[in-house]
């Protein structure tokens, strides 16, 4: 990491002004925090990965609705209380009883559709802040998976929205104040989704900072808006019940493209439920595959309806800390990326956290240049036009390859109209039809 940092500093002669933030929390900082908290407990998956969930709490999905004389039954057996819940799935905090226990009892009952611990997710980025400008070269990423002459072929639409369930967005940065529309706190149920951890900033700015203004870093969009909805605190991390009410409310708001730069590696039938319900509703959805530079499948990356993302360097190459394996899709760049952080700054962060944005703001441009495409010809275009790495054909590195943008939209225009005779094109319409 340190080496890369120095190859920033030098290039072009220049010297970047490295700025230190005393609140940014990488995974392994969150990781610690959790394993100290006295109210987390963890699921061992291998000798190296684990999943952290709420010691004394339990998501549970009711058939129905049960009625307040139940819920005020079920909180006293529990010797607990109900802490919040949306639609049909509810989370109970008990005074008494571990999380198993509570998933057990519940579990019994035949009014219940499922009861899971309550999981938490963290975000998938490796903090390194600094300054850095467009102008200056720095932004290495945008040219290495074709993105400039990508934009002869579209810029993007205000129509096509991408939303972010993160930790919110600077709504103040000059860079993207005039790409955001309006968002969600699901921590606060309000619609203030201002940004107190900088990782969503950084998100938003990779896919939408507003470009050829003249000013800091530009987004592989010009002109996509995107939708800050905040599920995860100050900390980095969310749970389960939180971020899937935000993909609910993005989804149910209008977003064509939802980033989820976030995992654990335990499935949850919660977030299960949103991801089948933005999919069943045409939304494409992309995932970070994560940072421990595992095997281990990851949630919500490894659902069959999300495009999951690896992350490369400069040269190409897998990044040291990014997982793999045959979940992952394609891969996208992530190492040293810079683009916009709050506060009103600009930083350098890595991480496949930082290649998800990449694809799902290209997901953005497809469907701006062709808006009749469903979210499954969408993802096909995605992997199918995908540059091929590594060990030749599809592989637990790369999946089908690292992105290309500039491909990608030359097969969304070709797919606009049906070709009149046989040939190549009428060969890859059919392909994206079947």
């Amino acid at each position: 990491m340190a080496e890369g940092l120095e190859m920033l500093h030098k290039r072009d002669g220049h010297r970047l002004r490295i700025t230190g933030y005393d609140n940014v929390w990488n995974r392994d900082q969150v990781k610690i925090l959790l394993e100290k908290s006295p109210n987390i407990e963890m699921i061992y998956h291998n000798e190296r990965d684990a999943s952290h969930f709420v010691k004394d709490e339990v998501v549970v999905d009711f058939a129905g609705h049960p009625s307040s004389e139940e819920l005020s039954r079920i909180n006293r057996d529990i010797n607990g209380k109900l802490l919040k819940h949306f639609n049909s799935t509810y989370i109970f905090k008990s005074r008494t009883m571990d999380a198993q226990q509570l998933v057990d009892l519940f579990s019994k009952r035949n009014d219940v559709e499922f009861a899971e611990p309550h999981f938490i997710l963290m975000q998938n980025a490796l903090p390194i802040p600094n300054d850095v400008f467009y102008r200056e070269q720095y932004q290495w990423n945008l040219p290495a998976i074709g993105t400039e002459n990508g934009w002869a072929i579209s810029r993007g639409s205000k129509n096509i929205t991408i939303a972010l369930v993160d930790t919110g967005v600077d709504l103040d940065h000059p860079d993207l104040k005039n790409r955001i529309v309006r968002g969600y706190n699901v921590l606060k149920d309000n619609n203030d989704p201002n940004d107190d951890n900088g990782h969503g900033t950084h998100v938003a700015g990779i896919i939408a900072s507003e470009t050829n203004n003249g000013r800091g870093v530009a987004g592989i969009t010009w002109y996509n808006k995107i939708m800050p909805v905040k599920a995860m605190g100050k900390k980095g991390y969310g749970t389960t019940f939180d971020i899937a009410k935000g993909i609910y409310w993005a989804t149910d708001n209008g977003a064509k493209v939802i980033n989820l730069s976030l995992g654990n590696y335990q499935p949850s039938r919660a977030l299960k439920e949103a991801i089948d319900y933005a999919y069943s509703r045409d939304v494409v959805l992309v995932a970070a595959a994560g940072n421990d530079h595992s095997r281990q499948r990851t949630y919500p990356a490894s659902y069959p309806q999300v495009l999951a993302v690896s992350a490369i360097d400069h040269e190409g190459a897998l990044a040291e800390f990014s997982n793999y394996g045959t979940y992952v899709d394609v891969a996208a760049p992530g190492v040293y990326i810079p683009s916009t952080y709050f506060k009103k700054q600009y930083a350098a962060l890595s991480g496949t956290s930082m290649a998800s944005p990449h694809v799902a703001g290209l997901a953005g441009l497809i469907r701006s240049e062709n808006p009749k495409l469903s979210n499954r010809q969408v993802a096909k275009i995605i992997k199918r036009s995908a540059a091929d790495s590594g060990i030749r054909g599809r592989d637990a590195q790369y999946g089908n390859g690292i992105i290309d943008v500039n491909r990608a939209l030359q097969m969304a225009r070709d797919m606009k109209n049906p070709p009149r005779r046989p040939g190549a094109a009428g060969r890859l319409y059919d392909l994206f039809n079947r």
